[in-house]
């Protein structure tokens, strides 16, 4: 498994996954469009823990700087 995401990617998925669960987790209760919001917010946070997303390598996306050998 190649590593396709980069830093700022990785915290963007992490706050937008956090924002989600707690969107689908306000008031106590579930809320309106829970299940989507919920797992979405889910797969977010697993593809910026293993720095690996599915889609990315379908679409040939890289957001991950190479490194650069001094």
């Amino acid at each position: 498994m190649i590593r396709n995401i980069g830093l700022i990617d990785r915290y963007a998925r992490i706050v937008i996954g956090l924002a989600l669960i707690a969107y689908t987790l306000k008031d106590g209760s579930l809320g309106t469009g829970w299940l989507f919001a919920g797992t979405l917010g889910l797969i977010l946070i697993a593809t910026a823990f293993f720095s690996f997303c599915p889609l990315y390598t379908l679409l040939g996306i890289n957001t991950r700087q190479k490194s650069s050998s001094v």
